[in-house]
């Protein structure tokens, strides 16, 4: 029967080692075994080292798909809401920075001006010395106001009043230019005299007057931002202004060397009529920058914290502070108190 088995007989002496794949294994040099490498021996020489053969790559099968390839740059999927975001932060910034701006540029006009006013100040109970009219030394009559621009004005404000300053002296020269175009009328003509004198004496009274009846009142609004001064300026400049338009006209007899007047002259005289020509010019470059300053102030008033209330505390405040009124309203209440109780006492019972 075991002819028909594959295992060998019992005492066949069957040696394990002698495997063709353990035989196999042995032979191979690179793997360190017991039959290559023998601890107890004497040599230094280290042990073989281990070779491990590297596992092939396993095929790629054909229904695998292929991997998909990630981009170099991820993909923006909050482009849009981003965008807005940096435009806000930006806009934000950007007016951030023009208020920063602006009061850096406040703060450097507050020290302007500090430094100003500490460079002009004053000790205790001293005043400012009168600078205005510029007056020499010898005359005896000497400057009756202080005026400084500079000083007293604030820096948004002192273009304007330098303006109103200037649009006065062209004033008086424009004045003082219709004395002498009426003077060349009156050569021609002498029957004029009575338009001589009238320029003469718009000459005398509007150059004083126009100072202190609505350049100073403006001056003074600027300086303190009085509501008070304010409203004397628009009320007697707009009444200048109205003078200016009958200066342009240049009714005859009146005083005035307007267009009416200089076409007259001209037919009588070309020098004459050049002379009075220019002064109607004159007069009508005045009333237009008359008009241009009215409306220009009463825009910077409209920026400002005036208003009629205002005016009203400050005219009732300045009345009450001077010293003359004060005494003639005691004066009034004592006389009244008084009249009071001798009508009382003179009663009969």
């Amino acid at each position: 029967m075991s002819k028909y088995t594959s295992f060998p007989e019992p005492m066949d002496d069957h040696n394990p080692f002698q495997d063709p794949a353990v035989t196999q294994h042995s032979s191979n040099s690179g793997y360190a075994t017991l039959d290559l490498y023998n601890p107890f021996e004497g040599t230094a020489e280290p042990p073989p080292p281990y070779e491990a053969t590297s596992p092939s790559a396993p095929p790629v099968s054909a229904k695998t798909p292929p991997s998909r390839t990630t981009p170099t740059e991820p993909r923006n999927y909050g482009s849009y809401n981003t965008h807005n975001s940096q435009s806000a932060v930006n806009a934000t910034t950007t007016e951030l920075m023009k208020k920063q701006e602006e009061l850096e540029r406040k703060a450097r006009e507050l020290e302007q001006r500090e430094r100003e006013l500490q460079s002009h100040s004053l000790g205790p109970g001293a005043s400012r010395q009168n600078n205005w009219p510029p007056l020499p030394s010898f005359c005896p009559v000497g400057p009756c106001f202080y005026q400084d621009i500079n000083v007293e004005i604030s820096q948004r404000f002192q273009r304007t009043v330098t303006l109103m300053y200037y649009f006065w002296l062209f004033g008086t020269g424009t004045l003082l230019f219709n004395l002498i175009s009426s003077l060349a009328m009156f050569c021609i003509d002498t029957t004029v005299g009575v338009g001589l004198g009238l320029a003469i004496l718009w000459a005398l009274l509007f150059t004083p007057c126009s100072f202190v009846c609505w350049y100073r009142p403006a001056y003074k609004a600027f300086r303190s931002d009085s509501s008070f001064n304010f409203f004397i300026f628009f009320f007697v400049f707009f009444a200048q202004v109205v003078v200016y338009v009958i200066m342009t006209i240049g009714i005859p007899g009146w005083g005035f060397s307007g267009w009416i007047v200089s076409l007259t002259a001209l037919k009588r005289n070309v020098a004459v009529g050049v002379i009075t020509m220019l002064n109607a010019i004159l007069f009508t470059a005045q009333t237009t920058i008359g008009v241009f300053m009215l409306k220009k102030v009463h825009g910077l008033y409209r920026q400002t914290d005036a208003s009629f209330q205002k005016a009203q505390a400050e005219f009732a405040t300045g009345v009450m502070s001077n010293q003359a009124v004060r005494q003639a309203a005691a004066n009034a209440a004592a006389n009244v108190a008084a009249n009071t109780a001798q009508g009382a006492f003179n009663t009969p019972a």
